[in-house]
């Protein structure tokens, strides 16, 4: 595997399940962030390799920031049994569905925003989502590490499922008939993202105990990440 950028990068050199193997810096005068990248490498017993700046570019096809590693890192996610999670005693149980997330770096900026707010697990269906790579990893900026990804192979089947557990589910859809702020979020509430084109699957929607919008200027809509961090925030907002 490789992570690019400083946050990532750090993130996985910070991470003591993984391996670093090589971090490959940009040559030239290295700045305060990439310097400690440097060291806390060295500290890992990575090697460390100075390139030319292009070629940096090349192997990383992104915004670099002057640091790439190679990583050998066979749990790349928090692991969380489901079953396990919903079980257990927690009246604030915060979950994050994405139905059909498929760009990586949507999907690594939703988890970003999960980690951020404290949301407790993040569950995507096995088909039709991004993987975790190098790109979702990077926009994660280390939330891969902070809150658990749960992938399940039937949405429909999991949305009955935590409604079994006594979770309440809200999908997001521009159609929504009420606000997100108008709903209680305060207890045991899973908040479902729909894909970037479609949005919510219909029968997503139909198993949602409530399908709400966020109350954009005219209408507009956003970006599934960009409504994702709003919408965790609300939740959020509610229980402090």
């Amino acid at each position: 595997m490789i992570a690019f950028g400083l946050h990532a990068v750090m993130a996985v050199l910070d991470d003591s399940g993984s391996t670093p193997l090589v971090l490959v810096v940009s040559e030239g005068t290295l700045n305060r962030r990439q310097r400690r990248a440097v060291e806390r490498a060295e500290a890992r017993g990575c090697v460390i390799e100075r390139v030319p700046g292009d070629e940096l570019d090349a192997l990383s096809n992104g915004v670099h920031q002057g640091v790439l590693l190679r990583f050998d890192s066979p749990q790349q996610t928090l692991a969380i049994d489901l079953e396990t999670l919903l079980a257990e005693d927690r009246p604030e149980l915060a979950l994050l569905l994405l139905d059909g997330v498929t760009d990586p770096r949507n999907l690594g900026a939703c988890v970003r925003s999960a980690a951020a707010w404290g949301i407790d697990a993040v569950l995507t269906p096995v088909r039709r989502s991004a993987p975790v790579s190098p790109v979702a990893l990077k926009a994660a900026s280390g939330g891969f590490s902070r809150v658990p990804l749960v992938q399940v192979t039937n949405l429909a089947r999991t949305i009955r499922q935590i409604q079994e557990a006594g979770v309440w589910t809200v999908g997001l859809a521009g159609e929504g008939e009420q606000t997100l702020g108008e709903l209680d979020l305060t207890g045991r509430t899973a908040l479902i993202m729909g894909s970037e084109g479609d949005g919510l699957r219909r029968l997503t929607r139909e198993h949602c105990d409530h399908v709400a919008r966020l109350p954009t200027r005219d209408g507009a809509s956003l970006n599934v990440a960009v409504a994702t961090g709003v919408a965790l925030y609300e939740m959020v907002r509610q229980r402090l």
